[in-house]
């Protein structure tokens, strides 16, 4: 299951580029909202800001980031399903939009497919489980046993329903059959800042949200969902060495916009944000986050979009996602 998740990346990021749209050359007019449906300091944040910069300097328009936290990204979203469809609001989304259509069953108010329009997959990252330096576990192997002698005490936070920290968890308490405690919060951002003040022990969090304060000693990662090692943080093991290969999920992060914006304004859109990524300046600070820059097309992205829906509907079919 890993390997094909990681598979369908490899190929967006290998899909050639479309020509920016020469019709088109004339927007942005105005300032265009980018809605990041998290709170500030995590991934999307990041990744949201390092585009929306970008954006700015090539077209000369303004490209604002607007925090819009809560909700399992939902309300964020939505903002953008029901704006003017003429690519003047736009959001990052993470796989918490693959996700939400089976955990959030009937309480969608729009339709992932049929009302947004792919811009393209930005970057992926991998997740780690971290601890704040006091808790006591020192491996993968100590948190189990903590949790198997005493059921429920281990509490793990995420960043929200379906953001790649949270299904990261799920995996892991599906792989390791123990009772845990999941605790939410509206974003890596909030979550970082609660596991480095020791409000919880133990977290996943994706690796870019955490790396500064990783690399500090403000917290300690036990294992990382990446099939190997990580340059960036050599030391800390993959769940695989730690003898849980399921825990594999990898996190993704992309562009939206509404369903109807012009296809012309949808290819500029994508030579702003999208090909943006390899920019140099962007793409250096992106991999210095241990970001991996996919850039791929829109339609390959709205292909990972639908296949990903189906894979997570079998799984909250067969129960997986009722972990939590």
């Amino acid at each position: 299951m890993g390997m094909t998740r990681r598979g369908a990346l490899s190929l967006l990021a290998a899909t050639p580029l479309p020509a920016p749209a020469l019709a088109q050359a004339g927007f942005p007019m105005r300032p265009v909202r980018i809605i990041v449906p998290y709170a500030a300091g995590g991934a999307s944040d990041i990744v949201g800001r390092l585009v929306a910069q970008h954006a700015t300097r090539e077209s000369g328009q303004s490209f604002i980031v607007e925090n819009r936290a809560g909700g399992a990204t939902v309300p964020g979203t939505h903002a953008v399903a029901i704006a003017p469809a003429d690519g003047y609001t736009i959001s990052t989304v993470d796989n918490a939009l693959s996700v939400n259509p089976t955990m959030l069953r009937g309480r969608m108010p729009f339709d992932t497919e049929k009302d947004l329009a792919p811009l393209g997959v930005l970057v992926q990252a991998p997740v780690v489980l971290v601890k704040h330096p006091a808790a006591p576990a020192e491996s993968v192997a100590d948190v189990l046993e903590q949790a198997r002698q005493r059921p429920g005490s281990v509490s793990l936070a995420h960043a929200g329903i379906g953001s790649p920290n949270h299904l990261a968890m799920v995996q892991f308490l599906v792989a390791s059959g123990l009772e845990m405690t999941p605790v939410g919060y509206r974003g890596g951002g909030p979550e970082i800042v609660a596991l480095v003040g020791g409000e919880i022990q133990y977290g996943f969090i994706s690796v870019p949200s955490s790396l500064a304060h990783l690399q500090a000693g403000r917290v300690k990662a036990l294992a990382i969902t990446s099939p190997a090692r990580s340059a960036l943080l050599p030391e800390v093991p993959s769940f695989r060495e730690a003898g849980l290969p399921a825990v594999d999920q990898v996190g993704w992060w992309g562009m939206v916009a509404p369903a109807g914006v012009p296809e012309a304004v949808l290819d500029r859109l994508h030579a702003l944000l999208v090909a943006g990524v390899h920019a140099p300046a962007v793409a250096e600070r992106l991999r210095a986050l241990n970001y991996e820059l996919v850039g791929g097309s829109r339609a390959d992205f709205a292909s990972l979009i639908h296949n990903e829906i189906a894979r997570w509907a079998d799984m909250g079919a067969r129960g997986a996602l009722q972990a939590e």
